[in-house]
């Protein structure tokens, strides 16, 4: 019997500043013979994250090797007892339609009767789980407080502001890279106030946003964010560190420190960065919180879906200019 051709994604060269699709190449390639304690996945779900940017440079992916990243897919053939026929499961081999995959390197997804299955990607996944211990883990938010959200129409972005809602927050302050996604944020995902960042100086935006000052801050982007923040936090205020989507592209010339940076000694402020790798054994905590808001509605998963394996790519490259709302997934099969 002929085995079944894949598709996948290889990294073929490195970029200098922005990604483009020629940084890419598709190729075919036959899956092989199951080994003992192996099962072939079909992947119906991959998510692209801004964390991919670095992993595209020296020390990060291999050249003209298969990519990772967060996948969920059904098993189609098995030769491992703990991944049968049917089950639907998570993996990290992305970047192709079809993964070969071992226990140790899968794992079978909860039943959540009445919770969409890409959720296990977006508020669920890891990009909930990021804003999950970033708010409660390294911030500590307490009722009441003022939180503000950078790069706050993206995937953490969005869970974090539903998830502040949820934990009791006084004022949520998220800004965003347009008048249109600002909004929406404040129409549809319970911010108080959201402003575009190309309006001018951040420190003024945030003023106006939260007069009263900060007590937490989930930083997204670094840079001028971070200076505008510390600016704005009030005493013993909290900064939870996530990313930092202002040097992705300028690792040669990565955007000043803040200028303010001492405040952080001044104010008694706390600034913790984290890996929510190291953070999994949080993922029971969001399920409990979480899933019973899912199915009554009062959470919905906020993303944008691309429908094809061949448009993984333009996906990407659209996430990191911000073409997305919420978080960016691949439709690789239905």
């Amino acid at each position: 019997m002929s085995r079944p051709t894949a598709r996948a994604v290889h990294l073929v060269s490195r970029p200098d500043g922005a990604p483009t699709a020629a940084n890419f190449a598709f190729v075919d390639e036959a899956v092989p013979a199951l080994a003992a304690g192996e099962a072939l996945v079909e992947n119906l779900y991959q998510s692209v994250d801004p964390y991919m940017r670095e992993l595209m440079d020296e020390d990060g992916w291999e050249l003209h090797a298969p990519l990772e990243g967060r996948t969920l897919g059904r098993v189609v053939e098995s030769r491992a007892g703990a991944l049968p026929v049917g089950a639907l499961v998570f993996h990290r081999q992305a970047w192709r339609t079809h993964s070969v995959v071992t226990a140790g390197r899968a794992s079978l997804l909860p039943d959540f009767a009445g919770v969409p299955l890409s959720a296990h990607l977006s508020v669920l996944g890891g990009t909930g789980l990021s804003a999950w211990v970033a708010l409660t883990r390294i911030a500590r938010l307490q009722p009441g407080e003022t939180v503000f959200v950078s790069a706050a129409a993206g995937g953490v972005g969005t869970a974090a502001g539903q998830l502040a809602r949820l934990l009791g927050a006084g004022r949520i302050v998220g800004s965003t890279g347009s008048a249109a996604k600002a909004a929406r944020l404040t129409e549809r995902l319970g911010f108080d106030a959201a402003f575009d960042y190309h309006d001018g100086p951040i420190a003024d935006r945030l003023r106006e946003a939260a007069p009263e000052g900060l007590h937490v801050y989930l930083d997204n982007v670094g840079g001028d964010h971070l200076e505008a923040a510390i600016g704005a936090l009030r005493d013993r205020g909290r900064i939870a560190w996530c990313g930092a989507v202002a040097q992705y592209n300028h690792l040669q010339d990565p955007p000043p420190a803040p200028r303010n940076l001492y405040d952080v000694v001044g104010k008694s402020l706390r600034l913790e960065g984290f890996l929510v790798r190291d953070h999994q054994d949080a993922r029971p905590e969001l399920y409990d919180f979480l899933v019973p808001h899912l199915r009554s509605g009062a959470v919905v998963p906020d993303e944008t879906v691309v429908d094809g394996f061949d448009r993984v790519v333009d996906a990407f490259l659209g996430m990191l200019r911000g073409a997305n709302t919420g978080k960016m997934l691949v439709r690789i099969a239905h």
